[in-house]
């Protein structure tokens, strides 16, 4: 449910070179993977998927390991291409499902500084009703739109677009929060001002986001969708500072709260691949991993078939339907 196949994640500075003196653009491979990965060494490649071929192969070992399906979140700000995920689609033979909308201000065009919230809703709406990017492509999720941590005014004038989007094609809506703790509460308070229907608002990377019990089931109670989205992300290692990131045991038992509290409606995974290190093709776990290794391992952890169907295929179904 949020994923990445082609995708320009590097600051816009270091996409220019203006952090050539510490920064590399070498090929990725066994020597190197580790550094990369831990953060030891930036690399420009690692952070900019835009090999289709590779990207096909990768959703082939999904669909090998029992997934059909693929939502892709990558929007304004970090250069997306309907066509490439078309040409992914039908090589790989599985289903992708586009995003539309904006990233955090940082990523986005300079242009959108004096864009008001219904110029950011007439785009997203056309995105999803006519095409995105300049094709005829049509976005089936409105997302991820980026926030931070505080949040910018003109974070805030996209999200409103969306609020209104949402309204007028019955989309769901991802949100990418900001780092600090409570800033998905923010942004609930935020959409629950504006009307918006909190049980279609997906709130992303919980799972680097959100530590303890009692404000992980203060933010379900709203209503919200909780997504844990970094499976596969075993590392402790993690760009931002003061992140411990769980493993995929500790996100289970997350889950397993949340079920014990009533929210099993309320639950979606997904690895949000984004760099090169976490692909197969460059020593990583790939697409495949939740259908290949999560799901037998929940069976372990006592979790029920008729728990799983609603993670991976009810919930999913219920939020890319529009409504």
């Amino acid at each position: 449910m949020h994923e990445h196949l082609i995708i320009d994640l590097n600051p816009p500075g270091a996409r220019h070179g203006f952090w050539a003196s510490e920064a590399t653009e070498g090929e990725i491979d066994i020597c190197n993977c580790f550094k990369i990965r831990q953060g030891q060494v930036y690399n420009r490649l690692n952070f900019r998927l835009d090999q289709k071929s590779v990207a096909a192969r990768e959703l082939a070992e999904m669909r090998a390991a029992g997934g059909q399906t693929l939502v892709e979140l990558t929007v304004g700000g970090l250069k997306p291409d309907p066509g490439g995920l078309v040409e992914i689609a039908r090589a790989s033979g599985a289903h992708i499902v586009m995003g539309c909308g904006h990233y955090v201000h940082e990523y986005q065009d300079h242009a959108n500084a004096d864009r008001s919230s219904d110029d950011f809703a007439a785009e997203i709406i056309a995105q999803i009703t006519e095409g995105a990017w300049g094709t005829s492509i049509r976005a089936g999720i409105i997302g991820e739109i980026g926030c931070q941590s505080p949040w910018t005014d003109q974070e805030k004038r996209v999200m409103r677009g969306a609020l209104i989007a949402q309204a007028e094609t019955g989309a769901a809506l991802n949100v990418h929060p900001g780092r600090h703790a409570d800033q998905p509460q923010e942004v609930v308070d935020f959409v629950r001002t504006s009307g918006a229907p909190i049980d279609r608002l997906i709130l992303s990377h919980i799972d680097r986001t959100i530590f303890d019990a009692g404000r992980l089931l203060r933010l379900a109670d709203t209503g919200c969708v909780i997504e844990f989205d970094l499976f596969g992300w075993e590392s402790g290692y993690f760009p931002a500072p003061d992140v411990e990131l769980p493993n995929d045991d500790m996100r289970l038992r997350w889950i397993r709260t949340l079920i014990a509290h009533g929210h099993l409606d309320r639950v979606l995974i997904s690895h949000d691949i984004c760099t090169r290190t976490r692909l197969i093709r460059y020593g990583g776990h790939g697409y495949q991993h939740i259908f290949a290794n999560i799901l037998p391992l929940m069976r372990r952890r006592g979790f029920s078939e008729a728990e799983i169907d609603a993670i991976i295929v009810q919930n999913p179904r219920r939020l890319l339907t529009f409504v």
